[in-house]
């Protein structure tokens, strides 16, 4: 499936289309829509620079959260590491 993007959604965000695959990639990627990979992918972007691209927005690379930390703590009482 391609997707077109109506001229007059870029006139109104005032993004070039380049741009706006980049903010839609970015968003899905930091919902959690889409991997890295594809994200990347999707702003016509290499992993590498995508991932530039989280850092210059502040957008952490992985989520972890409170399910993971305890995931993570029952592990460790598990091996007997806490």
């Amino acid at each position: 499936m391609g997707l077109i993007i109506s001229d007059d959604f870029l006139e109104a965000s005032e993004l070039t289309q380049t741009e706006f695959l980049q903010e839609m990639a970015l968003h899905l990627f930091q919902s959690g829509r889409l991997t890295l990979s594809y994200a990347a992918k999707m702003a016509q972007m290499d992993v590498s620079a995508f991932r530039d691209l989280l850092k210059a927005r502040r957008i952490p690379l992985y989520q972890y959260d409170v399910d993971d930390f305890e995931v993570d703590l029952q592990n460790l009482q598990e091996l007997g590491r806490l």
